[in-house]
Protein backbone atom coordinates (compact mmCIF):
# COMPACT_ATOMS: atom_id res chain seq x y z
CA UNK A 1 0.00 0.00 0.00
CA UNK A 2 1.43 3.73 -0.99
CA UNK A 3 2.29 5.54 2.17
CA UNK A 4 2.06 9.02 -0.59
CA UNK A 5 -1.77 9.30 0.24
CA UNK A 6 -1.63 9.62 3.73
CA UNK A 7 0.71 11.98 4.13
CA UNK A 8 0.15 15.56 5.07
CA UNK A 9 -0.84 18.07 2.49
CA UNK A 10 1.84 20.13 3.89
CA UNK A 11 4.54 17.12 3.81
CA UNK A 12 2.87 16.30 -0.13
CA UNK A 13 3.89 20.22 -1.09
CA UNK A 14 7.44 20.15 -0.07
CA UNK A 15 8.06 16.94 -2.13
CA UNK A 16 6.86 18.65 -4.93
CA UNK A 17 9.08 21.63 -4.38
CA UNK A 18 12.22 19.35 -3.73
CA UNK A 19 11.53 17.37 -6.72
CA UNK A 20 10.39 21.22 -9.14
CA UNK A 21 13.76 22.60 -7.54
CA UNK A 22 16.25 19.24 -8.65
CA UNK A 23 14.47 19.57 -12.10
CA UNK A 24 15.27 23.19 -12.37
CA UNK A 25 18.60 22.56 -11.43
CA UNK A 26 19.04 19.51 -14.13
CA UNK A 27 17.37 21.80 -17.08
CA UNK A 28 19.97 24.71 -16.10
CA UNK A 29 23.24 22.76 -16.43
CA UNK A 30 21.89 21.14 -19.82
CA UNK A 31 20.79 24.14 -21.14
CA UNK A 32 23.56 26.70 -19.36
CA UNK A 33 27.24 27.57 -20.53
CA UNK A 34 28.75 25.30 -17.85
CA UNK A 35 27.68 22.47 -19.11
CA UNK A 36 28.63 23.28 -22.59
CA UNK A 37 31.98 23.97 -21.21
CA UNK A 38 32.34 20.87 -19.44
CA UNK A 39 31.93 19.42 -22.71
CA UNK A 40 34.23 20.85 -23.94
CA UNK A 41 36.54 19.90 -21.75
CA UNK A 42 35.75 16.66 -21.48
CA UNK A 43 36.93 16.04 -25.55
CA UNK A 44 40.13 17.90 -23.90
CA UNK A 45 40.83 15.22 -22.02
CA UNK A 46 39.34 12.37 -23.63
CA UNK A 47 37.11 12.03 -20.73
CA UNK A 48 33.78 9.76 -21.11
CA UNK A 49 31.12 11.23 -18.67
CA UNK A 50 27.80 10.17 -17.70
CA UNK A 51 24.95 12.17 -17.86
CA UNK A 52 24.03 15.29 -15.32
CA UNK A 53 20.81 13.14 -14.46
CA UNK A 54 21.55 9.68 -12.64
CA UNK A 55 18.81 8.55 -13.33
CA UNK A 56 19.12 8.68 -16.72
CA UNK A 57 21.19 5.73 -17.68
CA UNK A 58 20.96 1.89 -15.61
CA UNK A 59 23.01 1.14 -13.03
CA UNK A 60 24.93 3.31 -11.15
CA UNK A 61 26.48 6.76 -12.23
CA UNK A 62 29.32 7.71 -10.73
CA UNK A 63 30.54 11.49 -11.41
CA UNK A 64 34.38 11.65 -12.56
CA UNK A 65 36.75 13.85 -10.50
CA UNK A 66 37.15 16.52 -12.78
CA UNK A 67 33.41 17.33 -12.68
CA UNK A 68 33.88 18.13 -8.75
CA UNK A 69 37.10 19.78 -9.11
CA UNK A 70 36.02 22.03 -12.10
CA UNK A 71 32.19 22.53 -11.44
CA UNK A 72 32.16 25.23 -8.60
CA UNK A 73 34.18 27.70 -10.31
CA UNK A 74 32.65 26.78 -14.12
CA UNK A 75 29.06 28.16 -12.45
CA UNK A 76 30.72 30.93 -10.83
CA UNK A 77 32.19 31.89 -14.23
CA UNK A 78 28.98 31.29 -16.50
CA UNK A 79 26.23 32.84 -17.41
CA UNK A 80 23.34 30.38 -16.91
CA UNK A 81 20.02 31.88 -18.97
CA UNK A 82 16.48 30.55 -17.44
CA UNK A 83 13.68 29.91 -19.78
CA UNK A 84 10.02 28.70 -19.09
CA UNK A 85 8.87 25.66 -18.94
CA UNK A 86 7.45 24.19 -22.38
CA UNK A 87 3.54 24.24 -22.28
CA UNK A 88 1.62 21.06 -22.68
CA UNK A 89 0.08 22.22 -26.23
CA UNK A 90 0.10 25.53 -27.62
CA UNK A 91 -3.66 26.55 -26.96
CA UNK A 92 -2.20 25.94 -23.44
CA UNK A 93 -0.40 29.62 -23.84
CA UNK A 94 -1.83 32.86 -24.16
CA UNK A 95 -2.42 33.97 -27.33
CA UNK A 96 -1.10 37.47 -26.51
CA UNK A 97 2.50 35.46 -24.82
CA UNK A 98 2.61 33.60 -28.22
CA UNK A 99 3.04 36.17 -29.94
CA UNK A 100 2.32 39.82 -28.87
CA UNK A 101 0.86 41.70 -31.36
CA UNK A 102 0.63 41.09 -35.02
CA UNK A 103 3.52 41.45 -36.99
CA UNK A 104 5.79 41.06 -33.73
CA UNK A 105 7.98 38.25 -33.30
CA UNK A 106 7.10 35.37 -30.67
CA UNK A 107 8.36 35.78 -27.68
CA UNK A 108 9.21 32.25 -26.62
CA UNK A 109 8.53 28.57 -28.23
CA UNK A 110 10.67 26.23 -27.12
CA UNK A 111 12.82 25.37 -23.20
CA UNK A 112 15.73 25.95 -25.72
CA UNK A 113 15.38 29.67 -26.74
CA UNK A 114 16.17 32.64 -24.51
CA UNK A 115 13.37 34.88 -23.64
CA UNK A 116 14.98 38.11 -25.49
CA UNK A 117 12.31 40.85 -25.49
CA UNK A 118 13.21 44.84 -26.25
CA UNK A 119 12.08 48.28 -24.16
CA UNK A 120 8.84 49.28 -26.18
CA UNK A 121 8.23 52.26 -23.64
CA UNK A 122 9.63 53.30 -20.45
CA UNK A 123 7.32 51.53 -18.16
CA UNK A 124 9.32 48.15 -19.48
CA UNK A 125 13.04 46.47 -18.33
CA UNK A 126 14.94 44.58 -20.65
CA UNK A 127 15.08 41.11 -19.34
CA UNK A 128 17.46 39.32 -19.96
CA UNK A 129 20.08 41.92 -19.61
CA UNK A 130 23.55 41.40 -21.11
CA UNK A 131 26.44 40.03 -18.91
CA UNK A 132 27.99 43.01 -16.80
CA UNK A 133 31.22 44.15 -16.85
CA UNK A 134 33.52 43.63 -13.65
CA UNK A 135 32.69 45.41 -10.77
CA UNK A 136 29.16 46.50 -12.42
CA UNK A 137 25.99 45.66 -10.39
CA UNK A 138 23.53 43.79 -12.53
CA UNK A 139 19.85 44.58 -13.17
CA UNK A 140 17.46 42.77 -11.52
CA UNK A 141 14.85 40.67 -13.94
CA UNK A 142 11.46 40.25 -13.89
CA UNK A 143 10.87 43.89 -13.04
CA UNK A 144 8.44 46.52 -14.76
CA UNK A 145 9.18 50.22 -14.22
CA UNK A 146 6.47 52.10 -12.02
CA UNK A 147 5.99 55.60 -11.26
CA UNK A 148 4.20 58.01 -9.60
CA UNK A 149 1.40 59.86 -10.95
CA UNK A 150 0.98 63.09 -9.39
CA UNK A 151 -2.63 65.40 -9.41
CA UNK A 152 -1.32 68.71 -8.42
CA UNK A 153 -4.17 70.13 -6.39
CA UNK A 154 -3.87 73.85 -7.84
CA UNK A 155 -3.93 72.68 -11.74
CA UNK A 156 -5.92 69.33 -11.70
CA UNK A 157 -3.15 68.40 -14.11
CA UNK A 158 -1.15 65.09 -13.60
CA UNK A 159 2.20 65.19 -13.17
CA UNK A 160 5.24 61.86 -13.59
CA UNK A 161 8.02 61.50 -10.39
CA UNK A 162 10.48 59.15 -10.15
CA UNK A 163 9.77 55.53 -8.39
CA UNK A 164 10.34 55.69 -4.62
CA UNK A 165 10.01 59.57 -4.15
CA UNK A 166 7.47 60.54 -2.17
CA UNK A 167 4.73 63.04 -2.91
CA UNK A 168 5.23 66.44 -1.15
CA UNK A 169 2.67 69.42 -1.93
CA UNK A 170 1.08 72.56 0.44
CA UNK A 171 3.15 71.35 3.89
CA UNK A 172 2.65 74.20 4.88
CA UNK A 173 -1.16 72.77 5.90
CA UNK A 174 0.20 69.71 7.37
CA UNK A 175 -0.96 70.42 10.53
CA UNK A 176 -4.90 71.10 9.67
CA UNK A 177 -5.02 68.31 7.26
CA UNK A 178 -3.93 64.80 6.74
CA UNK A 179 -2.11 62.38 3.70
CA UNK A 180 -1.92 58.80 4.47
CA UNK A 181 -1.52 55.86 1.63
CA UNK A 182 -3.19 52.59 0.88
CA UNK A 183 -2.26 49.07 -0.95
CA UNK A 184 -4.65 46.87 -2.28
CA UNK A 185 -2.36 43.56 -2.97
CA UNK A 186 -3.77 40.26 -3.78
CA UNK A 187 -0.94 38.20 -2.65
CA UNK A 188 -1.78 34.77 -4.01
CA UNK A 189 -2.09 32.11 -1.83
CA UNK A 190 0.37 29.16 -2.09
CA UNK A 191 -2.59 26.41 -1.93
CA UNK A 192 -4.29 28.23 -4.53
CA UNK A 193 -1.31 28.25 -6.85
CA UNK A 194 -1.06 24.43 -6.37
CA UNK A 195 -4.50 23.82 -6.79
CA UNK A 196 -4.42 26.21 -10.14
CA UNK A 197 -1.01 24.87 -11.49
CA UNK A 198 -2.81 24.81 -14.92
CA UNK A 199 -2.67 29.12 -14.66
CA UNK A 200 1.54 29.48 -14.14
CA UNK A 201 2.52 27.04 -16.97
CA UNK A 202 4.55 29.89 -18.10
CA UNK A 203 6.42 30.13 -14.84
CA UNK A 204 10.06 28.91 -14.13
CA UNK A 205 9.06 26.33 -11.13
CA UNK A 206 10.99 27.49 -8.58
CA UNK A 207 9.88 31.38 -8.14
CA UNK A 208 6.62 29.24 -7.55
CA UNK A 209 7.76 28.13 -4.40
CA UNK A 210 6.40 30.24 -1.40
CA UNK A 211 9.98 30.27 0.40
CA UNK A 212 10.98 32.18 -2.50
CA UNK A 213 8.12 34.19 -3.03
CA UNK A 214 7.53 35.53 0.56
CA UNK A 215 10.88 37.64 0.60
CA UNK A 216 9.97 38.67 -2.32
CA UNK A 217 6.18 40.05 -1.10
CA UNK A 218 7.72 41.69 2.19
CA UNK A 219 10.16 43.60 0.17
CA UNK A 220 7.69 44.90 -2.03
CA UNK A 221 5.57 46.24 0.91
CA UNK A 222 8.67 47.18 2.71
CA UNK A 223 9.17 49.50 -0.12
CA UNK A 224 6.19 51.13 -0.69
CA UNK A 225 5.48 52.05 2.82
CA UNK A 226 1.90 52.21 2.74
CA UNK A 227 0.21 52.94 5.72
CA UNK A 228 -2.64 51.24 4.97
CA UNK A 229 -2.21 47.35 3.73
CA UNK A 230 -5.37 45.29 2.30
CA UNK A 231 -4.49 42.14 1.14
CA UNK A 232 -6.43 39.31 -0.60
CA UNK A 233 -5.62 35.75 -0.48
CA UNK A 234 -3.76 35.42 2.54
CA UNK A 235 -3.58 31.81 3.84
CA UNK A 236 -4.06 31.35 7.22
CA UNK A 237 -1.32 29.06 8.41
CA UNK A 238 1.30 31.84 6.42
CA UNK A 239 -0.46 34.86 8.30
CA UNK A 240 0.01 33.15 11.53
CA UNK A 241 3.57 32.36 11.16
CA UNK A 242 5.50 34.62 9.46
CA UNK A 243 3.26 37.27 7.70
CA UNK A 244 1.75 38.61 10.58
CA UNK A 245 4.43 38.92 12.61
CA UNK A 246 6.42 40.51 9.95
CA UNK A 247 4.14 43.16 9.66
CA UNK A 248 3.93 43.58 13.26
CA UNK A 249 7.61 43.91 13.20
CA UNK A 250 7.25 46.83 11.23
CA UNK A 251 4.48 48.72 13.10
CA UNK A 252 1.31 47.53 11.80
CA UNK A 253 -1.65 46.52 13.43
CA UNK A 254 -3.68 43.40 11.52
CA UNK A 255 -7.14 42.77 11.09
CA UNK A 256 -7.55 39.34 9.52
CA UNK A 257 -10.40 37.34 8.42
CA UNK A 258 -10.30 33.97 6.63
CA UNK A 259 -12.60 32.16 4.52
CA UNK A 260 -16.22 30.02 5.74
CA UNK A 261 -15.97 26.50 5.01
CA UNK A 262 -12.34 24.55 4.54
CA UNK A 263 -10.93 27.54 2.52
CA UNK A 264 -7.35 28.27 3.84
CA UNK A 265 -7.04 32.09 2.65
CA UNK A 266 -8.51 35.26 4.04
CA UNK A 267 -8.62 38.83 3.71
CA UNK A 268 -6.31 40.90 6.15
CA UNK A 269 -6.41 44.95 6.56
CA UNK A 270 -3.29 45.85 8.53
CA UNK A 271 -2.69 50.38 9.35
CA UNK A 272 0.21 51.91 10.56
CA UNK A 273 -0.47 51.89 14.52
CA UNK A 274 1.44 55.52 14.54
CA UNK A 275 -1.13 56.95 12.31
CA UNK A 276 -4.65 55.43 13.39
CA UNK A 277 -6.39 53.75 15.97
CA UNK A 278 -8.87 50.96 15.47
CA UNK A 279 -12.55 52.02 16.36
CA UNK A 280 -14.31 48.28 15.20
CA UNK A 281 -13.14 45.66 13.27
CA UNK A 282 -16.24 44.15 11.18
CA UNK A 283 -15.45 40.63 9.28
CA UNK A 284 -18.49 39.71 6.31
CA UNK A 285 -19.16 36.31 5.47
CA UNK A 286 -21.00 35.75 2.17
CA UNK A 287 -22.05 32.31 3.12
CA UNK A 288 -25.71 31.39 3.83
CA UNK A 289 -26.24 28.22 5.10
CA UNK A 290 -30.21 28.22 3.92
CA UNK A 291 -30.10 30.40 0.97
CA UNK A 292 -28.51 28.65 -1.99
CA UNK A 293 -27.52 31.21 -4.09
CA UNK A 294 -25.29 32.01 -1.50
CA UNK A 295 -23.23 28.87 -0.82
CA UNK A 296 -19.62 30.34 -1.84
CA UNK A 297 -16.97 31.14 1.09
CA UNK A 298 -15.58 34.56 0.18
CA UNK A 299 -15.54 37.36 2.94
CA UNK A 300 -15.07 41.00 3.50
CA UNK A 301 -13.75 43.22 6.15
CA UNK A 302 -14.89 46.22 6.98
CA UNK A 303 -12.78 48.75 9.23
CA UNK A 304 -13.18 52.21 11.19
CA UNK A 305 -10.09 54.24 11.91
CA UNK A 306 -9.52 57.05 14.00
CA UNK A 307 -6.38 59.42 12.11
CA UNK A 308 -4.32 60.39 14.94
CA UNK A 309 -3.06 64.31 13.75
CA UNK A 310 -3.96 67.10 15.09
CA UNK A 311 -7.11 67.90 13.56
CA UNK A 312 -10.03 70.52 14.39
CA UNK A 313 -12.68 67.67 14.11
CA UNK A 314 -11.34 64.81 16.72
CA UNK A 315 -14.11 62.55 15.95
CA UNK A 316 -12.96 62.57 12.18
CA UNK A 317 -13.14 58.61 11.40
CA UNK A 318 -12.15 56.76 7.66
CA UNK A 319 -13.72 53.44 7.13
CA UNK A 320 -11.92 50.96 4.80
CA UNK A 321 -13.23 47.98 3.34
CA UNK A 322 -11.47 44.86 2.23
CA UNK A 323 -13.10 42.23 0.03
CA UNK A 324 -12.60 39.45 -2.32
CA UNK A 325 -15.20 38.49 -4.70
CA UNK A 326 -16.16 35.45 -6.29
CA UNK A 327 -14.35 34.89 -9.20
CA UNK A 328 -16.85 32.52 -12.00
CA UNK A 329 -17.52 35.02 -14.48
CA UNK A 330 -20.69 32.94 -14.79
CA UNK A 331 -22.52 33.71 -11.67
CA UNK A 332 -22.81 37.38 -11.88
CA UNK A 333 -25.95 37.01 -9.65
CA UNK A 334 -23.82 35.54 -6.84
CA UNK A 335 -21.04 38.49 -7.15
CA UNK A 336 -24.13 41.10 -7.21
CA UNK A 337 -25.41 39.67 -3.78
CA UNK A 338 -21.96 39.32 -1.93
CA UNK A 339 -21.65 42.86 -3.12
CA UNK A 340 -24.92 44.27 -1.79
CA UNK A 341 -23.66 42.39 1.56
CA UNK A 342 -20.17 44.30 1.97
CA UNK A 343 -21.90 47.41 1.08
CA UNK A 344 -24.92 46.75 3.54
CA UNK A 345 -22.12 46.58 6.19
CA UNK A 346 -20.58 49.41 5.10
CA UNK A 347 -23.28 51.64 5.79
CA UNK A 348 -23.51 50.08 8.78
CA UNK A 349 -20.31 50.95 9.72
CA UNK A 350 -19.42 54.29 8.47
CA UNK A 351 -22.78 56.40 9.61
CA UNK A 352 -22.32 58.69 11.84
CA UNK A 353 -24.52 59.79 14.77
CA UNK A 354 -25.77 62.83 13.02
CA UNK A 355 -26.67 60.81 9.55
CA UNK A 356 -24.12 61.31 7.46
CA UNK A 357 -21.35 58.63 6.60
CA UNK A 358 -17.87 59.44 7.23
CA UNK A 359 -14.96 59.00 4.01
CA UNK A 360 -15.04 55.41 2.84
CA UNK A 361 -11.97 53.56 0.95
CA UNK A 362 -12.90 50.33 -0.76
CA UNK A 363 -10.04 47.91 -2.02
CA UNK A 364 -9.93 44.46 -3.34
CA UNK A 365 -10.05 42.07 -5.90
CA UNK A 366 -13.89 42.39 -7.80
CA UNK A 367 -13.26 40.16 -10.77
CA UNK A 368 -14.88 42.73 -12.47
CA UNK A 369 -13.53 44.42 -15.62
CA UNK A 370 -13.47 48.42 -16.10
CA UNK A 371 -17.41 49.71 -17.38
CA UNK A 372 -18.62 46.12 -16.45
CA UNK A 373 -22.60 46.62 -14.76
CA UNK A 374 -20.55 45.84 -11.67
CA UNK A 375 -18.25 48.31 -12.30
CA UNK A 376 -20.85 50.54 -13.30
CA UNK A 377 -23.04 50.03 -10.19
CA UNK A 378 -19.89 50.83 -7.69
CA UNK A 379 -19.18 54.21 -9.06
CA UNK A 380 -22.65 55.22 -10.16
CA UNK A 381 -24.50 53.86 -6.93
CA UNK A 382 -27.09 52.37 -9.11
CA UNK A 383 -27.81 49.49 -11.59
CA UNK A 384 -31.41 48.49 -13.42
CA UNK A 385 -30.77 44.80 -14.04
CA UNK A 386 -33.89 44.11 -15.79
CA UNK A 387 -32.42 41.90 -18.99
CA UNK A 388 -28.94 41.78 -17.88
CA UNK A 389 -27.40 38.19 -18.38
CA UNK A 390 -25.63 36.68 -15.01
CA UNK A 391 -22.25 36.12 -17.79
CA UNK A 392 -22.54 39.65 -18.35
CA UNK A 393 -22.33 41.32 -14.68
CA UNK A 394 -18.99 41.40 -14.49
CA UNK A 395 -17.85 41.14 -17.85
CA UNK A 396 -15.48 38.77 -17.78
CA UNK A 397 -17.25 36.06 -19.36
CA UNK A 398 -16.70 36.18 -23.32
CA UNK A 399 -18.29 32.82 -24.47
CA UNK A 400 -21.74 32.14 -24.93
CA UNK A 401 -22.00 30.70 -21.60
CA UNK A 402 -23.67 32.55 -18.94
CA UNK A 403 -26.89 33.90 -21.01
CA UNK A 404 -29.14 32.93 -18.22
CA UNK A 405 -30.98 36.54 -17.09
CA UNK A 406 -31.00 37.51 -13.62
CA UNK A 407 -33.95 36.75 -11.82
CA UNK A 408 -36.14 39.59 -10.04
CA UNK A 409 -35.56 40.06 -7.58
CA UNK A 410 -32.09 38.65 -7.80
CA UNK A 411 -31.58 37.60 -3.63
CA UNK A 412 -34.58 36.75 -1.50
CA UNK A 413 -36.04 38.72 1.16
CA UNK A 414 -34.96 36.49 3.82
CA UNK A 415 -31.51 37.84 3.50
CA UNK A 416 -32.67 40.44 5.18
CA UNK A 417 -30.67 43.01 2.94
CA UNK A 418 -32.91 45.75 0.60
CA UNK A 419 -32.20 46.56 -2.87
CA UNK A 420 -30.72 50.16 -1.65
CA UNK A 421 -28.03 47.58 0.32
CA UNK A 422 -28.87 48.47 3.50
CA UNK A 423 -29.77 46.08 6.02
CA UNK A 424 -33.67 46.06 6.30
CA UNK A 425 -33.86 46.75 9.86
CA UNK A 426 -31.40 49.39 9.60
CA UNK A 427 -33.50 51.23 6.29
CA UNK A 428 -36.70 51.19 8.12
CA UNK A 429 -35.52 53.05 10.95
CA UNK A 430 -34.05 55.51 8.71
CA UNK A 431 -37.08 55.82 6.90
CA UNK A 432 -39.33 56.25 10.22
CA UNK A 433 -36.91 59.21 11.15
CA UNK A 434 -36.76 60.39 7.75
CA UNK A 435 -40.81 60.54 7.39
CA UNK A 436 -40.94 62.34 10.95
CA UNK A 437 -39.04 64.90 10.13
CA UNK A 438 -40.37 65.03 6.39
CA UNK A 439 -44.01 65.92 7.71
CA UNK A 440 -43.20 68.00 10.65
CA UNK A 441 -41.68 70.17 8.51
CA UNK A 442 -44.16 69.56 5.53
CA UNK A 443 -47.14 70.23 8.45
CA UNK A 444 -45.58 73.70 8.78
CA UNK A 445 -45.48 75.12 5.65
CA UNK A 446 -48.72 73.21 4.37
CA UNK A 447 -51.01 71.36 6.64
CA UNK A 448 -52.85 69.77 4.22
CA UNK A 449 -50.15 68.21 2.19
CA UNK A 450 -49.87 64.67 2.37
CA UNK A 451 -46.13 63.40 2.38
CA UNK A 452 -45.71 59.88 0.23
CA UNK A 453 -42.59 57.65 -0.35
CA UNK A 454 -41.82 57.06 -4.06
CA UNK A 455 -41.54 53.61 -4.54
CA UNK A 456 -38.18 52.29 -6.82
CA UNK A 457 -38.94 49.59 -9.55
CA UNK A 458 -37.66 46.44 -8.13
CA UNK A 459 -35.43 46.08 -11.09
CA UNK A 460 -32.86 49.26 -9.65
CA UNK A 461 -30.43 48.75 -7.27
CA UNK A 462 -28.76 51.25 -4.88
CA UNK A 463 -26.53 51.96 -2.43
CA UNK A 464 -25.36 55.36 -0.48
CA UNK A 465 -21.78 55.88 -1.91
CA UNK A 466 -21.00 56.38 -5.62
CA UNK A 467 -17.29 56.18 -6.19
CA UNK A 468 -14.67 57.26 -7.96
CA UNK A 469 -11.65 55.02 -8.50
CA UNK A 470 -8.10 55.52 -7.97
CA UNK A 471 -6.86 54.51 -11.66
CA UNK A 472 -8.65 55.59 -14.86
CA UNK A 473 -7.53 51.41 -16.35
CA UNK A 474 -5.83 53.38 -19.51
CA UNK A 475 -2.43 54.59 -19.77
CA UNK A 476 -2.86 58.15 -20.18
CA UNK A 477 -2.43 59.17 -24.07
CA UNK A 478 -1.88 56.23 -25.50
CA UNK A 479 -5.54 54.81 -24.70
CA UNK A 480 -4.00 51.15 -23.70
CA UNK A 481 -5.71 49.15 -21.35
CA UNK A 482 -3.92 48.72 -17.60
CA UNK A 483 -3.69 45.17 -16.00
CA UNK A 484 -3.66 44.03 -12.63
CA UNK A 485 -3.69 40.92 -12.79
CA UNK A 486 -1.66 38.33 -15.69
CA UNK A 487 -1.31 34.59 -16.12
CA UNK A 488 -1.40 32.02 -18.59
CA UNK A 489 -5.29 32.40 -18.87
CA UNK A 490 -5.71 36.03 -19.43
CA UNK A 491 -4.25 39.79 -18.24
CA UNK A 492 -6.93 42.51 -17.37
CA UNK A 493 -7.89 44.53 -14.31
CA UNK A 494 -9.53 43.51 -12.14
CA UNK A 495 -8.10 44.88 -8.52
CA UNK A 496 -9.62 48.84 -7.36
CA UNK A 497 -9.00 51.37 -4.96
CA UNK A 498 -12.01 53.36 -4.67
CA UNK A 499 -13.21 55.99 -2.54
CA UNK A 500 -15.36 58.50 -1.50
CA UNK A 501 -14.71 62.00 -3.14
CA UNK A 502 -14.52 65.48 -2.19
CA UNK A 503 -17.08 67.23 -3.65
CA UNK A 504 -15.08 69.73 -5.67
CA UNK A 505 -12.87 66.36 -7.05
CA UNK A 506 -15.91 64.55 -8.34
CA UNK A 507 -16.54 64.28 -12.29
CA UNK A 508 -20.24 65.13 -13.32
CA UNK A 509 -21.43 61.50 -14.27
CA UNK A 510 -24.58 59.73 -13.52
CA UNK A 511 -25.25 59.37 -9.61
CA UNK A 512 -23.41 61.88 -8.68
CA UNK A 513 -25.98 64.12 -7.29
CA UNK A 514 -27.05 62.09 -4.66
CA UNK A 515 -23.13 61.82 -3.58
CA UNK A 516 -22.29 63.09 -0.39
CA UNK A 517 -18.83 65.03 0.14
CA UNK A 518 -16.52 61.98 0.28
CA UNK A 519 -14.03 64.23 2.12
CA UNK A 520 -11.25 62.55 0.26
CA UNK A 521 -8.45 64.29 -2.17
CA UNK A 522 -6.53 61.72 -4.53
CA UNK A 523 -2.82 63.22 -4.39
CA UNK A 524 -1.12 60.63 -6.52
CA UNK A 525 -0.96 57.06 -7.29
CA UNK A 526 1.60 54.10 -8.52
CA UNK A 527 1.47 53.54 -12.10
CA UNK A 528 0.17 50.65 -13.71
CA UNK A 529 1.13 48.72 -16.78
CA UNK A 530 0.43 46.93 -19.70
CA UNK A 531 -0.03 43.40 -20.54
CA UNK A 532 2.65 43.93 -23.07
CA UNK A 533 5.13 44.97 -20.25
CA UNK A 534 4.08 41.91 -18.15
CA UNK A 535 4.57 39.40 -20.88
CA UNK A 536 7.83 41.26 -21.75
CA UNK A 537 9.03 39.61 -18.48
CA UNK A 538 7.01 36.19 -18.65
CA UNK A 539 4.31 37.41 -17.06
CA UNK A 540 3.50 36.75 -13.53
CA UNK A 541 4.70 35.84 -11.32
CA UNK A 542 8.20 35.86 -12.06
CA UNK A 543 11.59 36.15 -10.32
CA UNK A 544 11.08 39.66 -8.72
CA UNK A 545 6.93 39.56 -8.68
CA UNK A 546 5.80 37.24 -6.62
CA UNK A 547 2.32 37.12 -6.92
CA UNK A 548 -0.26 36.79 -10.46
CA UNK A 549 -1.41 40.45 -9.51
CA UNK A 550 0.20 43.55 -8.94
CA UNK A 551 0.17 45.75 -5.74
CA UNK A 552 -2.09 49.08 -6.34
CA UNK A 553 -0.79 52.16 -4.13
CA UNK A 554 -2.52 55.61 -3.72
CA UNK A 555 -2.43 58.67 -2.02
CA UNK A 556 -5.14 60.59 -0.42
CA UNK A 557 -5.61 63.90 1.71
CA UNK A 558 -8.49 63.67 4.32
CA UNK A 559 -10.23 67.26 4.38
CA UNK A 560 -11.85 69.53 7.05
Amino acid sequence: MSLYPMLSHRVQRLGRDWVCQWNVAQRLFRDGQAFQHMKRIASCFGACYSPLNPWDCPGSCRLPLLWSTQLPSLVQNSSIHLCPATMKAEGDEPCVKRRRHSGDQDICHSPNEKLCTSPSDETSWSPPQPQCKEGSTPKPRGVVKRHWEYFCQQSKKMKVLEEDKLINQDRQDTLEKFDFTIMSYNILSQDLLEDNSHLYRHCQRHVLAWNYRFPNILADIKRLDADVLCLQEVQEDHYRIEIKPSLEALGYHCEYKMRTGRKPDGCTICFKASKFHLLSSNPVEFFRRNIPLLDRDNVGLVVLLQPLFSCKAPSAAICVANTHLLYNPRRGDIKLTQLAMLLAEITSVAMQEDGHFCPLIICGDFNSVPHSPLYNFLREGKLNYEGLAIGKVSGQEQSPRGNRILTIPIWPQSLGISQDCMYEEQQKQLEKERERKETKEASLENPEEVMTVAKRSPTYLHHSFPLSSAYTHYLPGSGTPEVTTCHSRSAVTVDYIFYSAAKENRAAEPGAEHAFDGRLNLLGRLSLVTEKDLWAVNGLPNETISSDHLPLLAKFRLEE
